[in-house]
């Protein structure tokens, strides 16, 4: 398959449909080398990659659980029931942060997010491209200070997302794409 190809057939597989095998620390050397390949203002570095896999994955319930009591404390207990066991539905999860440099004199913290959000991307292609399944998903405790303080995180540093990722199980439905035309303009001034 020809890089074009491979690009507009990648499809997010939904994490329940994920078994093992998990990629291997091989694996996640190459995986994380075309991650870290991501643009780079300033060459500033902004990434972090936390793999959480085996029984870190029910410690990372108990933090969603926990947080969400701090942020709702009427939550009811099916409802945290479900977040403790949101982590266990695929083999591996690879948390994709950006560490902000407040005040860079060259990249402004967006474009440091932007970069890790690229580094995302081409940590999700490279899961593809080794026969692996992955999904992006955020939610509340994605932005979650007490989430971040239990991945080693500061306030000020952002979860792009965590990257469910296994083996997918059974044949995956192709999705269909919009029509690109309809999000592209050409910028002619002489319009106006």
């Amino acid at each position: 398959m020809d890089i074009l190809n491979f690009l507009t057939a990648r499809n997010s597989i939904a994490a329940n449909k994920l078994i093992e095998p998990a990629p291997t620390s091989e694996q996640l050397g190459q995986i994380f080398q075309a991650a870290v390949s991501a643009p780079d203002h300033g060459r500033i570095h902004p990434w972090r990659f936390i793999v959480i896999e085996g029984d870190a994955r029910k410690k990372l319930g108990d933090v969603f659980v926990r947080a969400t009591k701090l942020r709702e404390p009427d939550a009811y207990e099916g409802m945290l029931e479900t977040l403790r066991s949101k982590p266990l539905r695929s083999p591996m999860i690879i948390a994709v942060c950006a560490i902000v440099e407040e005040n860079h004199p060259k990249a402004p913290e967006v474009e440091q997010i932007i970069s890790a959000g690229c580094a995302a991307h081409s940590l999700m292609m490279a899961l593809n491209a080794l026969n692996f399944g992955a999904i992006l998903l955020t939610g509340p405790n994605a932005h979650d200070n007490l989430v971040k303080k239990e991945l080693g995180l500061e306030e000020k540093d952002v979860i792009v997302g965590f990257v469910y990722t296994g083996t997918p199980e059974g044949e995956q439905p192709s999705k269909t794409r919009p029509d690109y035309q309809q999000f592209v303009e050409y910028f002619n001034p002489e319009s106006n």
